[in-house]
């Protein structure tokens, strides 16, 4: 075992505070990573504030973790001492239902082990990488290249592999017209993949103020949701949506956007259900889909694209003792737009 620093919450109505805890001693397959960077995801206030029912405490957050290796188990075959490492959403899985044997690892028929707020399989909570350091088995663990500044790295452990799987899934490619939903931690993601695999991206916002950096990431065009002439105009215009958004909105709004057998993705989680009517589904064969994040083959080979194609999160770097403030900084969208944690900070 060994002693870590880290960050936690005790209780939903509490604020993060300094938290002390054992990591496993390396095992045979396991990979043991001092924590360089950790991204802040909007999921993890969700998760500490108790918003979704399932969480543990004490809760150590972060599941955008990237770092450099200080030690691996005997039977190691992909890392050695020294690599530059990154770990994701997942730590764990069965390994051996349909969807793990796919590497679709994230639809695990009896459930993911969340790199925190979960529990693996001796029974032990899991703790994430708002930390030090931490230990996972070497097939949960990623390579990172050394071309690209690893603080914006470490959100595309969650936020660009969550963009950048369903975008891959549905195939999207040169000259396909999709819009992006919502310019944040997820949406300027999804705009620079979209640009990058070759189609012609627009910027849906409410938000007039977004329209400068939405074209500075890459976007051709940009349209302000809130302008009923506008939306009007872009009726039946798209191959794809990919909808960012975690606050509630009206589905059947943007679907009328889509082309004949269009697509809208769904990667936001508003927090309540939304209806959706049949008739812009099927007079134009439309359809809905969701997608959670990448198995752990996806979420590699979209780390080497990125590696190829230079491509990083726009990030804020803080030190841990910010934590508290950055989060209500997240829930006003006043970040641009992804917070990092330096865990330099802790030592």
């Amino acid at each position: 075992m060994s002693t870590t620093k880290g960050y936690a919450v005790q209780e939903a109505t509490l604020p993060l505070a300094p938290f002390n805890f054992e990591r496993r001693e390396v095992r045979p397959h396991d990979v043991q990573i001092e924590i360089l960077y950790c991204g802040v995801c909007h999921s993890d206030i969700h998760q500490v504030r108790g918003e979704w029912g399932n969480s543990i405490y004490p809760m150590v957050p972060g599941h955008e973790i990237v770092g450099r290796v200080t030690a691996v188990g005997n039977h190691v075959k992909n890392f050695k001492v020294g690599d530059l490492a990154g770990v994701g959403c997942l730590v764990d899985s069965c390994r051996t239902c349909p969807s793990c044997e796919q590497g679709l690892e994230q639809f695990c028929d009896t459930g993911m082990v969340g790199t925190y707020n979960g529990l693996d399989k001796d029974g032990k909570i899991t703790y994430g990488g708002y930390s030090t350091q931490i230990v996972v088995d070497e097939k949960y663990t990623l390579k990172v290249s050394d071309k690209l500044p690893l603080a914006g790295v470490a959100p595309l452990l969650c936020a660009g592999i969550t963009t950048y799987s369903p975008l891959r899934y549905v195939g999207v490619k040169k000259g396909d017209k999709v819009a992006v939903l919502g310019l944040g931690g997820l949406g300027h993601m999804a705009v620079k993949f979209a640009v990058a695999f070759g189609a012609e991206v627009t910027m849906l916002s409410s938000s007039l103020s977004k329209k400068e950096d939405a074209l500075k990431l890459g976007a051709h065009h940009f349209a302000l949701t809130s302008d009923e002439a506008t939306m009007n105009t872009l009726a039946s215009s798209f191959d794809y949506i990919l909808n960012t958004v975690s606050a509630q909105h009206d589905y059947n709004t943007y679907l009328n956007l889509l082309r004949v057998n269009g697509t809208m993705i769904i990667v936001g989680v508003p927090p309540a259900p939304t209806p959706i009517h049949a008739f812009p589904l099927i007079m134009k064969r439309r359809s809905i889909i969701g997608s959670l994040i990448g198995g752990i083959a996806e979420t590699q080979e979209m780390l080497d694209f990125c590696a190829e194609h230079n491509i990083v999160s726009e990030v804020e770097v803080i030190d841990m003792s910010y934590i508290n403030e950055a989060y209500e900084r997240m829930l006003k969208s006043d970040v641009r737009y992804r917070f990092v944690i330096d865990l330099a900070s802790l030592k």
